[in-house]
Parts: structure tokens; sequence; C-alpha cells
């Protein structure tokens, strides 16, 4: 007999006796003796959740004396462990497991072989289905999938007659229902407080048994197709800024996705539960279940990455056949919304109304990833890596759960008591009061209290961060990253549309300065119409084929937008910033291609820029021995302290486990900036930073006292920082930075913070 016709005929039977007037007793007793009989096993025993144990409620075989006597906590016991891993066990030889319990009372002695299952409801264990036989055999496959197959309807019965406690069925550990506070690291800094909201939360499976078999197979028929679409389109658009979390392997992921997308066998495995009785949503959780069993037998950490493939995948397929096709983002949010993710992308944050979106908490997240700039862009603080034990972060925090976020902290609070709740809100408060103050230093100048003028810019990528500008009074745009535009388009923007937006972004700055950055993509911000050229993945994309190098190589692209950027700019200033030079003929290669596209416009009779100024990003520390010779050809200067920091440490940002490794108050990353700041004087040129560095206050009483005049950061750091400027005293700061330079044995940071605090200055 095949597997599906098994596994119907057991359905057939199980479906009788759910649908007959039995007490749920008398139904699970039935359970047990037709699963016992189509397995022509000698033992079939159902265990149920109650008051946190494992509780035998009914059994064919065992001891029937042992019903509601033999009770085990999860994790105890062959029993207890399938429940606590949410996992099959298959075994010939029971006693051999280490985790084996004998309970006299049952009279379980005798029998060798075991197998269970555990009985599933919203990704928690409320039971457990065993088979026991004499001779020592593992079960065969189709033994097992017919456990897993009645473990499905089983949970459908027990729940609905509340067999199990509510807070129980609903997957509510102690964790879930009392005040809960999880760590993280910290992506973008600030408070927030709402309720929980899961980005693509699971779909819940309400209904098992299907009426009609082909209606069903239709409904996965249909399903197949839209996934299989939304997939191909995928891959065949850039997705905004990557795969949050996953940098180069962006291409990799896609293709893993078509893969599973396209498998055969896949779709065949459902097609043959739906044989067996299931509805559509029922078939793919069932295969779903089995894979997750075969994956945890094998030891294989590319295996591990792709079984999380198949999970978004087998989810997103859930959503299309059960109508739920958006995500949590096409939904009526909550007013004040925490939303929690795995991962996430930026183009995905931008879908949430920010209105209502108060923080952000992944499971992952890195440093590095482009979400967390445009978070930072739109004032969300962000919380990464707040995973919870195996659970997950699901396992203590439920949708609709009262969340107090501290990113800067690196902390979120669930369910928080009134006294945790109260303080939290006074925080919150003057949080509030300060930033109010800083909106009150809008129109202010920031000089330094003996007269030096501070030029504080922002950093920017989209149109609508323009509005940024006039909103926090920032000096100009010292950092507006083209590439966003490239990595959203599913092909190279045309130059029409390049031109558009620069000048739609040099009309919203008015008469103050916009920095542009020409295109900084390749390595771990991969698009897909530059496929061909990145078929060999970069070891380390931060240090690979991107930035300057792939422009000069791909020369149709570099010439787009420098004649977009010029176009834009006719009758105006231009100020243009190469990323990524690592000597000067770098810089020479990519001047030659503007002053080309100029000379054409000219001769064009076309509007050209009143006045061009180039500069160049230093981010590869090599720059720094050959300045002498690059500065006389630059207006300005801007140093890249996040790629350079990392460089310098030789420490990637994005690996969580180097990410506390280095400190940009290390006399190594101020003395080398000092060096920067000195081997430009006389030269006319204007340094500055651009990066999170100069957007933290300490840290920017380090960047100030070395001799930077001009900070670009984030619009949210604006007014913390003009409101620094305003309470230093340069020529004491500058005196005690170079007596602490000179001085190896000084703790930097502990020294700042204390030469802060005599003088009333707040550095939170």
């Amino acid at each position: 007999m095949s597997a599906a016709a098994s596994a119907r005929q057991i359905l057939t039977r199980l479906h009788e006796v759910m649908a007959s007037r039995l007490h749920a007793q008398a139904k699970l007793d039935r359970v047990v003796e037709i699963i016992g009989e189509s397995l022509t096993s000698e033992v079939c025993s159902i265990y149920l959740l109650r008051e946190k144990m494992l509780e035998l409620f009914a059994t064919r075989g065992l001891n029937k004396t042992a019903v509601h006597v033999t009770r085990m906590a999860i994790g105890e016991g062959l029993t207890g462990v399938i429940a606590d891993n949410v996992e099959t066990l298959n075994l010939a030889e029971a006693r051999a497991h280490p985790d084996f319990q004998y309970r006299k009372e049952t009279g379980e002695e005798k029998f060798h072989s075991f197998a269970g299952v555990p009985i599933v409801y919203r990704e928690r264990a409320v039971g457990v289905l065993c088979v026991q036989h004499v001779e020592p055999r593992r079960y065969e496959e189709i033994e097992i999938e017919a456990l897993q197959t009645t473990a499905m309807v089983l949970s459908e019965l027990i729940t609905n007659a509340e067999l199990v406690d509510e807070e129980e069925a609903r997957g509510l550990t102690d964790e879930q229902t009392g005040p809960q506070t999880l760590s993280g690291l910290t992506l973008v800094k600030g408070l927030g407080a709402g309720q929980a909201v899961y980005h693509q939360p699971r779909v819940q499976i309400t209904q098992v048994m299907a009426e009609d078999t082909e209606a069903e197979r239709q409904r996965v028929y249909r399903a197949f197709d839209k996934m299989r679409e939304q997939i191909d389109d995928l891959a065949n658009q850039a997705e905004f800024g990557g795969k949050a979390g996953k940098g180069g392997e962006h291409e990799e992921v896609l293709e893993t996705y078509k893969m599973f997308a396209y498998d055969e066998g896949w779709s065949r495995r459902i097609n043959e539960a739906i044989d067996s009785g299931l509805t559509a949503e029922a078939a793919i959780e069932r295969v779903q279940q089995h894979t997750r069993m075969r994956m945890r037998e094998i030891d294989d950490a590319l295996l591990a990455d792709r079984m999380h493939d198949l999970e978004d995948l087998a989810n997103r397929l859930l959503r299309i056949v059960s109508g739920q096709l958006g995500t949590a983002a096409a939904q009526s949010l909550p007013k004040d919304t925490i939303l929690i993710a795995r991962n996430l992308g930026p183009a995905e944050l931008l879908e949430y109304d920010k209105r209502r979106l108060k923080g952000v908490i992944l499971e992952e997240g890195s440093l590095t990833a482009h979400v967390v700039i445009v978070a930072r862009a739109m004032g969300v603080p962000v919380l990464g890596r707040a995973n919870h034990g195996k659970g997950g972060i699901r396992a203590c925090v439920r949708d609709g759960d009262e969340i107090l976020l501290d990113a800067g902290a690196g902390t979120v609070t669930a369910r928080p008591t009134t006294q945790v709740a109260d303080a939290f809100a006074a925080r919150f408060a003057k949080s509030r009061e300060r930033q109010a103050a800083y909106a009150n230093l809008r129109d202010v100048e920031p000089f330094t209290r003996d007269g030096t003028r501070i030029q504080v810019m922002m950093n920017a990528g989209l149109r609508d961060d323009m509005s940024a500008l006039a909103m926090t009074g920032a000096d100009g745009v010292g950092l507006f990253r083209t590439e966003f535009q490239f990595l959203v388009s599913a092909t190279l923007p045309q130059r029409e549309r390049q031109t558009r937006l620069y000048r739609d972004v040099l009309d919203a700055a008015k008469d103050k300065p916009v920095i542009f950055r020409t295109v900084d993509i390749g390595g771990d911000k991969s698009v897909p119409y530059l496929a061909s050229d990145m078929a060999e993945a970069d070891e380390n994309p931060a240090m690979g084929w991107r930035a300057l190098r792939l422009a000069l190589e791909r020369g149709g692209l570099m010439k787009a937008q420098a004649r977009a950027l010029l176009e834009a700019a006719g009758g105006r200033s231009l100020y243009v910033m190469f990323p990524m030079v690592s000597e000067p003929w770098e810089f020479d290669a990519a001047k030659a291609v503007f002053d080309e596209q100029l000379a054409f416009l000219r001769s064009k009779k076309k509007l050209s820029p009143e006045a061009i100024h180039y500069g160049a990003m230093l981010e590869v520390p090599a720059l720094a021995e050959v300045l002498d010779m690059l500065l006389p050809k630059l207006s300005f200067l801007s140093v890249g302290t996040n790629d350079l920091t990392q460089f310098l440490f030789a420490a990637d940002r994005a690996n969580p486990k180097l990410a506390q490794r280095y400190d940009w108050l290390s006399p190594s990353i101020i003395r080398f900036l000092r060096r920067v700041v000195q081997g430009s004087v006389g030269s006319g040129v204007d340094v500055g930073v651009c990066g999170e560095m100069g957007g933290r206050r300490l840290e920017a009483l380090a960047l100030l006292g070395i001799g930077f005049r001009r900070l670009s950061i984030t619009p949210a750091a604006v007014g913390p920082i003009k409101e620094l400027v305003r309470r230093v005293d340069l020529n004491d700061l500058t005196a005690s930075m170079t007596a602490w330079l000179g001085d190896p044995s000084v703790d930097l940071r502990a020294a700042l913070m204390a030469w802060a605090e005599e003088r009333g200055i707040e550095l939170d």
C-alpha cells in the first residue's frame, strides 16, 4: 500500500471518529486503537500537556491503570524530549537512548522499539503520539508519516475539545505571560514603545481534513504558480540593498529559492499529502514537518542555511494558498508598532507606515545592513541579534504584546510591569524634551564657545530624506548615496531617470550644498543587471570589486551618471565625491569621465554647472600615504569612518564575533585620523568626516579635538551634535586631546567622558 493510501485509510477512520458524538476521552481511546491496528503496533499512546506536565491520556497496549497517572516533565524521558525539541524520534532500541526512563506502572518493560511525534499547535508541542513494539526495529518512513499526519488531526481535536490548558494550547509559557527582557546588538539608537507586530507572521492552520481532494489540489497548483512568479520577479529585480544580513550571498540565496520553488519532489510530496485527505494548508505544513525532521538528522551548516530558505518559501506558499498574500505591511498597523522580524530588507521596511512604526527588533541583522541606514534616516530605533534560545524570539514574545525597546542600551522588555513601564515613560519623556531642545536649534549656527564655526551636515540617499534638511537645520548634505536608485531598479537606471532624481534633490536643498557620492555598488551591494560581471562572488565583499573600481571598468555606467549629475546641476554648483579611492590615478580617471561629459554638454550648448567641486572619500588606508599627491587636485576630502575602521583593524563589521572588537576611540584610529587632518593643513582642502562616528557625541568630541571642522551624519544626530558643538571650548579640548594621545597609558574613552562630565556636557 502506498504512503498516501495508508494515510488516507487512517484519515478516513479518524474522520469518522471526529464526526461522532463521542466525548473527547472516548475519541482519544478510539484513535490509539485505529493507529495501533493500522501500523500493526502493539502499543499506541497519547500524552497531552496538562499543568506543564505530559500526562498519559490514552493507550493501547500499556496498562490502562497508568492513564492519567503517568506524568513527565518537558524534557524528561523520550516523550519529554520529543515535546521539548518538537521533533520525531525513531528508535530500534529505546533503552539505548540516553534520555530513556522506565515507568513501572505502564508495564512497558517488554517493548524495545519506540517511535514518537509531537502534537503541535501554533509551533509548540502540546502533546506526543507514540508507538512501541516488542521486536527491536526502526519504524518505516510510511509509518512515521502516518503518525505525523495523525498528530496534525489530533492537534485540532484536543484544542477544540479543550483537553489542554488554554495558555498551553496557545503556546504560552511563563516566558510568554510574564515580563521578559531580551538583549541584543544596538543597530540604531533610540527608545520606542508599542505593540509587537510580526513581519510575515506564520499562517495558523484551522482545518486539517479535506472535504474535496481535487479542489485542494487545484488550490496548491495555483499557489505554486503564484509563488514561482514571485520568486522569478525577485530574481529579476534588485532588492533594496540586497537581502539584509546576506550581503554578497544575495544572488545565491535567490538561486536557492528558485531551486526549491521549482523542485518537483517538493510539490509531489505535497500532492501525496493531499491524496491522503489533508487540506492544502495542512499538506504543506505536513511536508514541512517531515523536512524539518530529516534536516535535523544532518549536521551540515550549508543544509541548515537552506533549511531557513525552505522555511521562508513554505511560509510564502502557505500565505498564498490561504489568501494572506501580503505581509503585515499591507495591513493596518496599531498606532504604535514595534516590528519584529528574523531579517528585513530596506524596501520591506519602507512599506510600513513610519508614523506608526516606533521600533524594529531583528533576530539577525548587522551594523552594515542597508536596512539600518534607512531606519536611521527614518529615525526608527533598531535592535539586532535579539534571539532567545532555540525557540527564537517567538518563544517569549507574541503578537500584540506590549514592548519597550531601548536600542541604545541593547534591551527589549516584553509585557513590562507597571513600575518598569512608568520608569521607561519617564525616560521617554526626558528624551522627547531633549529632542524638542535640539529642534529649537534648527536655525542656530553651530559655533563653539571660542567662536569656531563647525559645519554640521547630514547624510541622505532618498528623495524623501531631503525634507530633513529644513527640519534639522543641517548645513547641507555631506553625503548623498546615489547607489540606492541603482539597488531598487531591475535594470540599470536610465540617464534621464537619474537626472530627475538629482535635480529634485538639488531643488529641495535650495542654496545648501549637496555632495553626491558616485555609485557604490558591487561587493556586498550586488545588482542583478551586473550578474555576469559578478559571477565569481568576492570572498571579502567589502574589499572586493565595488564602488569606483567597478564604475571605472563599467564605462557606460560612469558616463551615464556623470552626464546626469552635470545636467541636473546646470546653472548651479555641483559637488561630486568618488568612493573608495585607493590611489591618485583612480581619482584622475574618474574626473576624466566627468571632464569628457562636461565637454560634450558644452559642445551641444547645453547648460552646465557654474562650478564643479571634486572630492574623494578616504576609506582605504593606503590613500593616506599619498595624500600629498592627491590633495592639490581636490576641493574637499571626506573620511569614511565606517569602512576605514574595519580596514585598519582587519575586522569585518558584519561579523557578530568582531562587532565589539574595535573602538572608534582607540588611539590607533584617532592618531591615524589626526595624521590625515595634519597632512592637509595649508592645502586649502576642506577635510571632514562622514560616517556614524561623527554622529556620536563622545566620538564627535574626539574628532573636533583633533582638528575636524566638518561632520556629515544621520539627520537624527544633527540636533544633538549642534548642541554639543555650542558647549565646547576647542582650545581646551584640543590641548587635552594632544596630551592624551601622547600618553600611551591613557584610556581615551574614559578620559573624554571625565572631561565632558567636569564641564557639564551630557553624552547620552
